[in-house]
């Protein structure tokens, strides 16, 4: 293929660094526990820090909708990471809990994560991660206007 970035902006370079990073997580993930994607990973994050969150936040922080969410969720529960029961106050709402399966998982690939990021980051200094990070606030914030 010769175009090399077909938009010739650095917006089709972000679009690719992260397809790559989510490449490389997924594949390092997979060697350590298989059957786990990277968003069923955050999922069990996000739920690691806050354990009463509302599904749609949480399709929010990782970016997916609705529906998507409440499919991870089934597969998960099918596989032993959650565990879901109906809310005590309101039944038209579930409560997730990280079974023992899932909190196994999160110990195995945390190390992974970390790794990956300092994969990803390699040769970056700390002021070129904090003038990355300003740059792409920037950003999110201009398209939120």
């Amino acid at each position: 293929m010769s175009i090399k970035n077909p938009t010739g902006t650095v917006l089709y370079l972000i679009e690719l660094a992260i397809k790559e990073y989510r490449k490389i997580s997924q594949k390092n993930i997979s060697n350590i526990v298989e059957d786990i994607t990277i968003d069923q990973y955050l999922i069990l994050m996000v739920l690691t820090r806050n354990a009463n969150i509302s599904q749609n936040e949480m399709a929010q922080l990782i970016f997916k909708d609705n529906a998507s969410i409440t499919r991870m969720i089934e597969l998960m529960v099918k596989k032993e990471y959650l565990a879901r029961t109906i809310h005590r106050e309101d039944r038209r709402k579930y409560t997730l809990e990280i079974t023992e399966k899932g909190k196994k998982t999160i110990d195995l690939i945390a190390p992974v994560i970390q790794q990956n990021r300092a994969t990803a980051l390699h040769d970056f200094s700390e002021e070129e991660v904090a003038l990355l990070d300003k740059m792409l606030s920037k950003i999110i914030n201009n398209c939120k206007k």
